[in-house]
């Protein structure tokens, strides 16, 4: 039996970019009871993971106690948050330097704008299109607050981001690109991927490799959940939240009926 269960966000846990709904929420209160650890691991900034994943947990009647076995691995798990007491604990960060933003910022940019891809007019008031997360830089074709329907339709097969990633590597070279979500490209250091953040999580939890179980639906190579696949983790590729709640809904009656 597995004693933690590692996510994706978007299109694994719930549409991207919105909260995951209630049976996703109420299976996920019936494991951390279950003595599971949750771990969902994501390119995401942490105020997301509270509005996607923690709130609606509360909303739905998680207890603090429920919290304590939820760990968030944040940008890719190079940010790691967990429940003490009554609030969220940072226990480590790995920010990129000022520089470092910048370049990645501008070969971002530039790639984009000079395949057509930039599509500032798009964006909603406040919005942007690339994001500094502290330890990773992430390109959001539409912005963070785009409708579902726009994001999915933008780039269905990642041709796009793909392009951008080729044109963005030549001007970065020292920096990895990594396609996620709908819309997304995550930039960080070499090394600082999902294996990145799933090796910090076997320490922090003092588990191995055959404990985790992880889902996603990025697995693909190229995508940012295949590192995963790569470490040799046990991976259920899913595309969709009703996917893994199918999943799940059996993991939770299997353990039930030890």
């Amino acid at each position: 039996m597995k004693k933690v269960l590692s996510f994706d966000v978007d299109q694994t846990l719930n549409v991207a970019k919105t909260p995951i709904p209630k049976e996703i929420a109420e299976v996920l209160i019936k494991l951390l009871r279950a003595d599971f650890k949750i771990c969902p691991i994501s390119g995401q900034k942490f105020d997301q993971f509270l509005v996607q994943i923690v709130n609606p947990l509360l909303e739905n009647g998680a207890t603090p106690d429920d919290l304590k076995n939820l760990h968030l691995f944040v940008a890719q798990g190079t940010q790691y948050y967990r429940f003490a007491s009554d609030s969220w604990e940072k226990v480590y960060n790995f920010p990129l330097t000022e520089e470092q933003v910048k370049e990645i910022t501008n070969a971002l940019e530039t790639s984009a704008k000079e395949l057509g891809f930039w599509e500032e007019d798009k964006l909603k008031e406040g919005d942007e299109i690339i994001e500094n997360r502290l330890s990773q830089v992430t390109f959001s074709a539409l912005g963070q607050t785009a409708g579902t329907k726009e994001k999915y339709a933008w780039d269905p097969d990642c041709k796009k981001r793909e392009q951008i990633v080729k044109g963005a590597k030549k001007l970065a070279p020292d920096f990895e690109f990594e396609i996620g979500g709908t819309t997304s490209i995550n930039a960080f250091i070499p090394g600082m991927n999902k294996v990145f953040g799933m090796t910090h999580l076997m320490e922090e939890l003092n588990v191995e490799k055959a404990d985790i179980l992880y889902f996603g639906d990025m697995t693909q190579p190229g995508g940012n959940d295949y590192p995963i696949v790569e470490m040799g983790i046990d991976t259920i590729t899913v595309r969709s939240h009703e996917d893994t709640l199918y999943a799940l809904t059996g993991i939770l009656g299997v353990t039930n009926n030890l």
